[in-house]
Formats: structure tokens, sequence, C-alpha cells
């Protein structure tokens, strides 16, 4: 097989770049901070990632046992012909330094504040991440003030690109 062959076999997997993404996560939240972290995946779990085919608009990352983890994130099962099954909605560990740990932890208590997962990605090396805001939600009005602000924006490019 030449490599222009495999190049078209595996033509539909995404080897870097990003898998899933929260979109409304920066609508509905005001990210204070971001952390990349690790996913632990099985491999099917991995080849249907590879596919683009997960959802996180419902997810969110707390703690279990001391652990981080990542729960209610979507991640459909492989329909490649391998018979592994896993819970498509099931709790995912999450690997991260003891530091990060700990501030994350210490935001969630002290402030208040909520983890959400901004996407999951595949880093130059092939390896699933996922990017963790440290967010506040927002208010309605503080979402009719991000709109605003935003068609402001566009206009204005607009505008400027016209002239």
């Amino acid at each position: 097989m030449s490599a222009n062959d495999k190049e078209k076999s595996k033509s539909g997997y995404i080897s870097h770049g990003i898998a899933s993404q929260n979109r409304k996560a920066r609508f509905d939240y005001k990210i204070l901070s971001t952390i990349e972290a690790g996913i632990v995946l099985k491999g099917v779990e991995v080849k249907s990632l590879r596919l683009g085919r997960a959802t996180l608009s419902e997810a969110w990352a707390g703690e279990r046992d001391g652990e981080l983890c990542l729960f209610n994130a979507y991640i459909p099962e492989y329909q490649g012909g391998v018979l592994s099954r896993f819970d498509v909605r099931g709790t995912r560990k999450l690997l991260v330094k003891k530091k990060e740990r700990n501030q994350i932890f210490g935001a969630i208590n002290r402030e208040g504040a909520t983890v959400v997962p901004l996407d999951i990605h595949f880093n130059p090396r092939g390896l699933a991440k996922v990017t963790l805001g440290i967010a506040e939600g927002r208010q309605k009005h503080d979402k009719r003030h991000a709109i605003a602000a935003r068609d402001w924006q566009r206009d204005k490019a607009r505008l400027l690109r016209n002239k």
C-alpha cells in the first residue's frame, strides 16, 4: 500500500485539531481562566473522537473521590465493527498536575466557580486533551450585553472592510 492510499483510507479521521467544541459555554459563562487536561479514554472512544462525533453541550467537570472527572460528555459508540461496548455518557477521569487540580478545587469551593469543558482536541502528538474553563455563570442582562458587543464588532469590521 502506497503512502497516497494510506492517506485516502484515513481521510475522515482527525489526527490533530479540534474534535468537539462547546460553543455555547463561552456565551453562557464568563471564562476566568483555562487549563488543558489529559483525558483517560478506551481505544474505541478515541476512534469515535477521531471521527469528530462527540458532544460537550451538557458536559461539566468536577470532583469525585479526590480526582477531577468529566461528567455527561457524549461520545457515541464506534461503528467500525469493534464489539467493545462502553457507557456513552460515562464518567471519564481527567489528568492534571496536582497544583492545577488544587487550583480548580479551590476555585469551586471558595468562589463558587464552575468548571466547563470548552473543547476536546488532539495535540500535535495525537493525544486527546480537554480544555477546561474555570467560569462564572452569566446573568440574562450580561448575555444581552455580550450579544450587543459581538454585533457591534461585526458591524464595525464590515464598515472598515468596505471603506
